[in-house]
């Protein structure tokens, strides 16, 4: 039985930091800071010449505040200064069991992942300081069928990035970790060049290099006053001085609620306790003649590494077991709490400590030398927030660190890059601190933390709901009357249906890697639209009025596309400077100089931030205003959608008098509104913007005009597959920060050749001309039970040369269709390639799209006397 022979870290503060102090004298990387680096922190700058102005100044000095100090410095950025208000690594970093792994689920933050590991790689060398790097590798061991689905799905979205990973079975996990019980393992997934690194000495080799390349690290000098001048800089006030700055970067770890509160942001961030285990020398391990891969068992929720001759690992609690420190964002951090740590609590970690007992069985006759408990702040949804905010000039976060080691080098140099080059070096969205608004209430952030962290290591499927929290203040006025009826989705706060049910039907959430409860029905919602009528509840969009004088002159600068014209609308994208896609909205000019702009849900205030950036700075005479939460939006769209419509209005709705692509103010059953002649779906229809209070009864005169005609409901998962089978493309997937959009086939949206410089066409016109090399293209496939969803790779020839970025069951063809970027050369129809889904490789082929003409190319065909694909 595993003996507690160190009860460390129960009493106060005091002896917790001391106890810890054992912990790091018996480390096996270097100790926490050798003497001359405790040296450099405790010589602080202050005694030398305080700058008063400065180019970039960054508030907080753990690793990821200190990570970009010196990315900025390297990058050749003068005046760049790091305030801190204790010491280096006081917070979170200096306890951090500083894991470093490639893996990650997402998309490009393995890139994030890649570029940290690579950095600290180098970083002794280039810096003289000693940072501890061990490289076992990692395991990630799954020991359920279930698991090694997961696995399979994972391998399918590495293979298109550099880093190496391998789907390994289980003689092979052995062979790498032979302390384990392999009674349940069935495979793993193995990462080379995964470890772990001391947190502080990354943290001083950083802070090295920082003042090598001139950047100034001032402390203690903790921020009391920050405030924003009508030019967009800031004075950043200490009680050593003030500092005029052009930009700050809110860097501040567990202080980064405090420090947004001094401009009025409240930021959705909290602190969990994390905690882990520290054991002494296990004979087994001390025989070992290599350092042991970190194991992460995924079923028992916990990370398990070699400490020097013993074992050091981290549960993950549930969500009803582990703690959050809330008291911290109603009153405040105290103001002492800087290398401090909670009360250790054991029998929290204890069906963790079976579970890994169970599974590295000498586990079983380890001493415990010490548990170490500390804060970690976790955003709602796990992730960073990382960027420019909303609301406020050149005011940059880079905060809710969950994993701040393996973060804090990529992060430095993304942010680095994008506050240098003015845009960011690649897409990550999913960091955007813009994904919260108002409605992330301080009991939300809470209630979505406590799941987040409990659920860390949960299966990770596609299409994944997750439901604390939830709903939030934003839903829409149908909700009550739907949410009975279907699975609902979150979508940036709201709650939108993804499928509905019908008596037979299996209901509720099934997650799987498979088609599961919800084919069958979304392929009947396909068919309600296509040969009926359908309504969709589509108040998640984003939807910004522009107005003024300048609305047209600053729209033109914006959007690649011209300015529609009043009572028109069209698509439009405003790309970065290097002419990537930056947003793609739905253009309505309403009035003479008033336009609606609207965009997906997640992109609301992403897309709001980079127009108010703009007018800001071109001195644009305009009034912008985010209408989202009152306006609501109903689709109605199919065949017969003219038919119900027409019953509620004396607004002639015929092809002649209301054409496609365009807008009209008109009244349906006496409610005003805003109709946009167009639907996501391709098939006939309008999108119908009306006052939010307003859409309950908009609803009920649409569904009773429609009763004759058969009128019924239809989710997103069935204007996804809609929209695929037109080749429609979609912002986040076929395009974003990475693509451009000739590689995207969006050239019929982007007016090389009008007067306005809008932007990025210097930088397309360059692209054009030097042709491209990769190209979007669309892809049918026979599977077996499982479709393609995006990100997955593509293989020829048994080499990978590109990936899926949206996927789904054509409905209408019966087969699975994809769009991917591939290669120039293999972008031929006709070409043949193999997309890889759970661990098989499917033939695919590239064929011209769409697979179903859009509605209005039907008509027009049709009026030409050719055929019409339906």
């Amino acid at each position: 039985m595993l003996r507690l022979r160190v009860a460390c870290l129960r009493g106060p503060r005091r002896s917790a930091r001391v106890a810890l102090g054992l912990l790091r004298a018996c480390s096996t990387a270097s100790p926490r800071g050798t003497s001359s680096q405790r040296e450099e922190n405790a010589s602080t700058s202050l005694g030398k010449s305080w700058k008063d102005t400065a180019n970039t100044v960054i508030i907080g000095g753990g690793c990821v505040g200190v990570s970009l100090a010196y990315h900025l410095a390297k990058a050749g950025m003068k005046d760049v200064v790091l305030l801190e208000k204790s010491e280096l690594t006081a917070g979170s970093t200096w306890h951090a069991a500083g894991l470093t792994t490639y893996f990650h689920p997402g998309i490009n933050l393995k890139k994030i992942h890649h570029y940290s590991i690579k950095l600290y790689e180098t970083l002794e060398e280039e810096t003289g300081q000693a940072v501890g790097f061990h490289q076992p590798g990692s395991i990630r061991i799954a020991s359920t069928p279930t698991r090694v689905d997961e696995l399979r799905y994972q391998m399918a979205r590495a293979g298109w990035h550099p880093t190496p990973q391998y789907l390994i079975d289980p003689e092979r996990v052995q062979e790498l970790f032979p302390l384990l019980n392999m009674e349940k393992v069935l495979a793993g997934l193995y990462n080379p060049g995964d470890g772990h690194i001391d947190p502080y000495s990354l943290t001083m080799a950083l802070a090295a290099g920082a003042r090598m390349y001139g950047a100034k690290l001032y402390f203690p000098a903790q921020v009391t006053k920050l405030t924003p001048k009508s030019d967009g800089t800031w004075d950043v006030e200490t009680p050593n001085g003030t500092i005029h700055a052009k930009r700050i970067v809110n860097a501040a770890g567990f202080w980064a609620r405090e420090v947004g509160k001094l401009i009025g942001f409240n930021h959705p961030l909290i602190p969990v306790h994390h905690q882990y285990i520290v054991t002494a020398t296990v004979p087994e391990v001390k025989a070992l003649k290599t350092e042991l891969p970190v194991l992460r068992d995924l079923e028992g929720s916990y990370y398990l590494r070699q400490e020097r001759d013993g074992l050091l690992f981290g549960p993950y609690e549930s969500p009803e077991k582990m703690k959050l420190q809330e008291s911290w964002v109603t009153e405040g951090v105290p103001p002492g709490f800087g290398k401090e740590l909670f009360e250790s609590d054991l029998d929290r970690l204890m069906t963790h400590v079976e579970a890994a007992m169970e599974m590295v069985p000498v586990l079983k006759e380890a001493d415990i030398t010490n548990i170490v408990s500390g804060p970690i702040t976790y955003s709602p949804d796990i992730l960073p927030m990382v960027g420019p905010h909303q609301g406020v000039r050149n005011y940059w976060v880079a905060v809710g660190f969950g994993y701040g080691i393996i973060h804090a080098g990529g992060i430095g140099k993304f942010l680095s890059d994008w506050i240098i080059g003015g845009e960011p070096p690649f897409d990550l969205i999913e960091l955007d601190p813009n994904r919260y608004g108002k409605w992330t209430t301080e009991q939300y952030t809470a209630t979505k933390a406590r799941e987040s962290y409990g659920l860390n290591n949960a299966v990770g499927y596609p299409k994944e709901e997750r439901f604390a929290g939830r709903p939030t203040e934003r839903v829409s006025g149908l909700y009550d009357l739907l949410k009975a009826k279907c699975s609902m989705g979150f979508h940036a706060g709201w709650e939108q249906p993804h499928w509905f049910y019908k008596p037979g039907d299996e209901t509720g959430y099934k997650p799987s890697f498979r088609r599961t409860n919800w084919f069958e029905p979304v392929g009947r919602e396909y068919k309600q639209v296509m040969e009926k009528v359908g309504v969709i509840d589509l108040t998640p969009f984003g939807k910004i009025n522009v107005q003024g004088k300048d609305s047209v002159k600053l729209l033109d600068h914006l959007l690649a596309n011209v300015v529609p014209k009043v009572g028109c609308t069209n698509v439009s994208h405003m790309l970065t400077p290097r002419g990537h896609v930056y947003a793609e909205f739905t253009v309505s000019h309403l009035t003479p100089g008033e336009f609606l702009l609207v965009t997906g849900s997640g992109s609301e205030l992403h897309d709001l931030r980079m127009i108010e950036e703009e007018a800001a700075k071109g001195g644009y005479n305009v009034q912008i205003k985010n209408v989202t939460d009152e306006i609501g939006v109903l689709g109605v769209a199919g065949p017969l959608a003219r038919n119900v419509l027409q019953k509620l209005t004396t607004e002639d709705l015929s092809n002649a008098s209301f054409k496609f692509l365009q807008s009209k103010y008109i009244r349906l059953s006496d409610i005003p509104l805003t109709a946009i002649r167009i639907s996501y779906t391709g098939e006939l229809g309008w999108e119908l913007y009306h006052r939010r209070q307003d859409s309950a009864a908009l609803y009920r005169a649409i569904m009773e005009a429609g009763k004759e005609e058969g009128i019924d409901h239809f989710g997103t998962y069935a204007m996804n597959a809609l929209r695929l089978e037109k080749a429609f493309r979609g912002w986040g997937a076929e395009m974003n920060c990475d693509t451009n959009p000739l590689e995207a086939g969006l050239g019929f949206f982007i007016k090389l050749n009008k007067e306005a410089d809008f932007i990025g066409k210097q930088a397309l016109k360059q692209i054009k001309e030097d042709g491209l090399k990769r190209r979007l293209v669309y892809l049918t496939l026979e599977t077996e039970n499982v479709d393609p969803e995006g990100n997955e790779s593509i293989w020829h020839h048994g080499k990978v040369v590109g990936n899926t970025t949206s996927g789904t069951y054509s409905y209408g063809t019966q087969q699975s269709l994809a769009f991917a970027y591939v290669p120039m050369q293999l972008s031929k129809v006709g070409q043949t390639l193999e997309i890889e889904l759970l661990g098989q490789r499917y033939p695919a082929a590239v064929v011209p799209e769409p697979l179903v003409f859009t509605e209005p190319a039907r008509a027009r065909l049709q009026k030409q006397g050719g055929s019409a694909k339906a």
